[in-house]
């Protein structure tokens, strides 16, 4: 027996939840952005919804595909392997943080990191992120910098290392 108000995020004791309420705030959240089921889930909880009428408004969002966690794991690994950002470990760590079930990220990585190769990768970020990078020219210091870089990344040290000594051939 919740009520909406606007000025804070729960719903007002006197207004009931429902069901079409729960659908409608998902779309609206879902319409700024891609959720995965647990975390559209905590958010209709944090706002004050019943869990019965989550649970239908998540079916419902389901069924009309407006939310798919599959889609949105695919989408947001490749994202972030293309881009540099996220790569092997760290993917599956930041994945996992998203709410993304396990092993659905490890399906959809075996997928997306088999098609990628880790040093090209490396490579291809080298020469965008540091082109002036000679390794044999490099110091300590700016090496240690650059490994540094691609290791919190999620970069594997082979990578790293090819990824640099090749950038000179």
């Amino acid at each position: 027996m919740k009520r909406w108000n606007p000025r804070s995020s729960t719903l007002r004791s006197t207004e009931q939840s429902s069901p079409e309420r729960a659908y409608q705030y998902a779309l609206k959240l879902l319409a700024a952005r891609d959720y995965t089921v647990a975390k559209l889930r905590a958010k209709l909880c944090d706002r004050g919804f019943d869990d019965a009428d989550i649970e239908i408004s998540v079916a419902r969002l389901e069924a009309g595909n407006w939310l798919n966690d599959l889609r949105l794991a695919e989408r947001f690994a490749e994202t972030a392997v293309t881009s540099g950002r996220f790569y092997g470990p760290r993917l599956k760590l930041e994945m996992r943080r998203r709410g993304i079930p396990a092993a659905m990220v490890d399906e959809v990585l075996g997928r997306v990191l088999g098609e990628h190769d880790g040093c090209a990768e490396a490579r291809s970020i080298l020469g965008r992120r540091f082109p002036g990078f000679s390794y044999a020219t490099a110091d300590a210091r700016e090496k240690r910098r650059v490994i540094a870089f691609f290791a919190r990344r999620g970069f594997s040290m082979t990578a790293i290392m090819r990824s640099m000594r090749t950038e000179e051939q």
